[in-house]
């Protein structure tokens, strides 16, 4: 049986949609400032989200580990609930990888042109959602 006095609750809201709301025992995302996992009595925190994978650990009599990919955003941590706002959450069958593919090739092309009219933070963004995206469809 979990122990139900580790769990806080977990929020994750995109500008269209309550993408996750529920209790974790854990979870872990991308900051500008590096990875972070929480747990339950984290001190309070709020953070710069950087595209990467969120994994949300949650002890149900077994442990169960859901990712999705999140991009850009903020994350407001306290004791008892994480909640998370982000441009974008997608569940891993949400994604299309070849849309994903054709994205990450016309960011490294736009990288690799250096025109002085390329905006270099765009276009290295839009490779790292890219790169999520893929990455998280294994």
């Amino acid at each position: 049986m979990a122990d139900e006095s580790r769990n806080f609750d977990v929020e994750i809201i995109t500008p269209d949609r309550i993408f996750y709301q529920g209790q974790a025992e854990m979870i872990e995302f991308n900051t500008t400032e590096g990875e972070i996992g929480v747990y339950k009595n984290h001190i309070p925190l709020t953070t710069v989200l950087s595209p990467g994978i969120v994994t949300i650990t949650i002890h149900g009599g077994e442990e169960q580990k859901r990712k999705a990919a999140v991009h850009t955003g903020f994350a407001e941590i306290l004791g008892d609930k994480v909640t998370i706002l982000a441009e974008m959450a997608e569940w891993p069958d949400e994604i299309d990888v070849d849309r994903a593919k054709a994205a990450m090739e016309r960011a490294k092309k736009r990288l690799a042109d250096k025109r002085p009219e390329t905006d270099i933070m765009r276009a290295e963004l839009a490779l790292q959602k890219s790169l999520v995206r893929i990455n998280i469809k294994g």
